[in-house]
């Protein structure tokens, strides 16, 4: 389908007239560690968050607030500061306007505006996904109204899952287990959007023995082509859609992992451009099923920091680059939240000492300006001699840390 246009690799020197220049669209803890990562390369990044002091302004060169989702706002910024390349980290963008921006070939648009479109979107990857490319999915409706939503589950059946068609890290998602719970779901699900509307999935809950994240990276090769390269499959635990626990590798079966490998290159050469994918399937003995594709560092993925050479910040940033990676696994290893524990703002965190005494691991706390009670503000890392021992230091050091009030 659509592949990037080969890049550039020289690289100048930020702040001034030879700068690489790469703006980040959303300032988060992943969009931090993509920062961190390109300027290790020497690229002059700019970046760009709906609110003051995001994390990843924190180590930009520059730092702007605005709507993402205003494409004048955004077209405005982006012929201000005319980076080379541009790469969105959120769902809330306006898309349409960065087709344009890609079209009129004021900047390379990370992976592809198209990709872009299709993935922030959950309605647009999962009719790529189940029409076109024929992949195997859950059974899905798309509805606009409670009313429909209570006839869409005569499709899917129950239990079934609920989500927004544009939100992250689980946000609006809940599970309805009996017809009582369609209407909690449902203003759950309308409060939880990244942007406004009424528009949700509704999908089979899938009887799955366990999902993963199959980080999936496309970069240049030797021979200058595209190619498609996976980091060891992550193992994961989910708590109402958002991340908690993540380990690599997760162990599965030779099948279960080709089949998973197929799913992924699939979605990904349909998607096309350069950069790391975190694909999202549910896996039962030898069958694997497609849960969603997005084009950037995956929260899940956190645990590289412990496990790979290049870790997945380090895999985008140098494939964004036309550079070449390596998905070597060094070491089992796994992570785990450290979450904020109270609704604050500017909180501290105690017994950081502690944590980082458990042998073999490290944490990220991420400098979130407002922390809430279940607001992912760190994370701690471990690597072991198996997935369950790193586990069980990166739960340990994560439960070390203490947030508390600053007042």
């Amino acid at each position: 389908m659509t592949n990037s246009i080969t890049p550039n690799t020289t690289i100048g020197t930020p702040l001034s007239s030879s700068a690489k220049k790469v703006m980040l669209l959303g300032c988060g803890e992943l969009g931090k560690e993509v920062i961190i990562s390109l300027q290790r390369l020497g690229c002059e990044v700019i970046g760009v968050d709906r609110y003051k002091n995001a994390p990843g302004h924190q180590v930009a060169h520059r730092a702007h607030v605005i709507d993402m989702t205003d494409g004048d706002a955004l077209r405005k910024l982006i012929e201000q500061e005319r980076p080379h390349i541009i790469v969105p980290e959120i769902e809330a963008i306006a898309t349409d306007e960065l087709a344009k921006i890609e079209a009129e070939q004021l900047a390379e648009v990370i992976p592809t505006a198209r990709a872009t479109q299709l993935t922030m979107n959950r309605e647009g990857i999962r009719k790529l996904a189940a029409i076109e490319l024929g992949l195997k999915t859950s059974k899905f409706e798309f509805v606009n109204s409670i009313e429909e939503l209570r006839e869409a589950i005569k499709t899917t059946g129950l239990p079934a899952i609920v989500k927004p068609v544009m939100s992250s890290s689980g946000k609006g998602q809940s599970e309805i287990k009996t017809e009582a719970d369609i209407e909690t779901a449902w203003d759950y699900a309308m409060s939880g959007g990244r942007v406004s509307g009424g528009r949700v999935i509704v999908e089979e809950k899938i009887n799955f023995d366990y999902e993963i994240t199959l980080l999936t990276v496309r970069s240049i090769g030797p021979n200058g082509d595209i190619e498609t390269n996976f980091c060891a499959p992550i193992g994961h635990i989910q708590k109402d859609g958002d991340y908690i626990e993540s380990w690599q590798p997760q162990q599965m079966t030779s099948k279960a992992l080709e089949n998973a490998q197929h799913i992924a290159k699939t979605i990904t050469s349909n998607l096309g451009g350069r950069g790391i994918f975190g694909v999202e399937l549910f896996v039962s003995g030898d069958e694997v099923w497609f849960s969603e594709v997005s084009p950037r560092p995956h929260d899940t993925g956190l645990t590289t920091i412990a496990t790979q050479r290049q870790n997945e910040f380090d895999l985008h940033a140098r494939a964004i680059l036309g550079l070449p990676v390596n998905t070597e696994l060094t070491f089992p290893g796994a992570s785990a939240v450290i979450y904020g524990g109270l609704d604050e703002k500017a909180i501290c965190f105690e017994d950081v000492d502690k944590a980082l005494a458990v042998t073999n691991s490290d944490i990220r706390l991420f400098g979130k300006p407002e922390s809430f009670v279940k607001r992912r503000m760190g994370v701690a890392t471990a690597f072991g001699e198996t997935t369950e021992k790193a586990r069980e230091k990166a739960k340990q050091a994560a439960n070390l840390v203490r947030p508390t009030s600053s007042k």
